[in-house]
């Protein structure tokens, strides 16, 4: 039997998205990806942290993520304080399948999005809520998750800097905007299913416990800090090019390590490739590299395959 795979599986739901700065607005956009049509509701005067005000004002780059995080959705600015603000939100709400909250409960009850609202509703919704946490009581931000989680530990460790710079994404931000996206699809099949409205809450601090902890789980904790993905093992790294850029090596099977040396000529047996025992396999990648500009590399990695990429 042939399966058709639908493109835009979610082409006739309507999502309202009354997040703002990243998790919700990622969470919407994946959706939108996925067909839905999504429309990010804002307050006309503060609108979003990314494009006015606080993040926006101090690095202009958060006005591009919020392009990026909103670029295929209908943006409707209204003003939360107008003395008609719940029968728009009404009028929204009775042509929608599901919502994603993530306001202070105080402005959700204002605007009648909160949940004892929703299920006064004529016809069932999905509503899923965001906080920090379901047992700190602490503010936290993306940083604050991954250091309470534990996954921190393994960006610090053997520095010796007294400042270090956080990771390069906020990954604890970008996997809530995915676990958000996910429950709320969840709670759209229970809708369906028991044609009820369903309400549920997606926590930051839990859902970066509850993936990345499969990655490092406490059992290792105490053991070892290194593994594949982050450079024990020379076939799996980054290396300095001859003009100063870097390449990305990740030969880790058998048949692409053979391939890498037998191109590169380079005499390492094969089990040498997990070698972490000491740096002289690294040196010898490190030598190599050195010797190839970027413009070298690129054109080698096009006719060969074995998981060479430059950065």
């Amino acid at each position: 039997m042939r399966v058709i795979v639908q493109s835009r599986p979610l082409e006739n739901i309507t999502i309202l998205d009354f997040g703002h700065r990243l998790p919700a607005p990622l969470a919407g956009q994946i959706l939108c990806s996925l067909g839905a049509k999504v429309i990010k509701v804002e307050d006309q005067v503060f609108k979003d942290p990314f494009c006015a005000g606080a993040f926006a004002d101090f690095d202009p780059s958060f006005k591009q993520w919020y392009e990026q995080l909103n670029k295929n959705k209908e943006i409707l600015r209204l003003d939360f304080k107008g003395p008609n603000i719940r029968e728009e939100i009404l009028e929204l709400l009775n042509s929608a399948d599901a919502l994603i909250n993530g306001l202070p409960l105080k402005i959700q009850e204002g605007l009648g999005i909160d949940e004892a609202s929703l299920r006064k509703l004529d016809r069932p919704i999905a509503a899923i809520d965001l906080k920090a946490s379901k047992n700190s009581k602490s503010s936290m931000h993306d940083l604050n998750a991954l250091a309470i989680s534990g996954v921190l530990a393994l960006h610090v460790q053997d520095r010796s800097e007294d400042i270090v710079s956080p990771p390069f994404l906020p990954f604890a931000g970008i996997n809530f905007g995915h676990k958000v996206a996910t429950d709320l699809l969840a709670l759209l099949l229970k809708v369906r299913s028991e044609n009820a409205t369903q309400c549920g809450v997606t926590y930051l601090l839990e859902s970066t416990q509850e993936v990345y902890n499969i990655f490092w789980p406490k059992e290792l904790r105490s053991k070892r800090k290194k593994f594949l993905h982050n450079g024990r093992y020379p076939c799996y790294s980054l290396y300095r090019t001859k003009d100063d850029q870097y390449v990305a090596l990740a030969a880790v099977e058998e048949k692409f390590w053979l391939e890498f040396c037998e191109v590169f000529k380079l005499n390492i047996a094969k089990e040498e490739r997990f070698r972490f025992e000491d740096d002289r396999v690294f040196n010898e990648l490190s030598t190599c590299f050195k010797s190839y500009d970027a413009t070298q590399l690129s054109k080698i990695a096009e006719r060969h395959d074995f998981c060479l990429s430059l950065i």
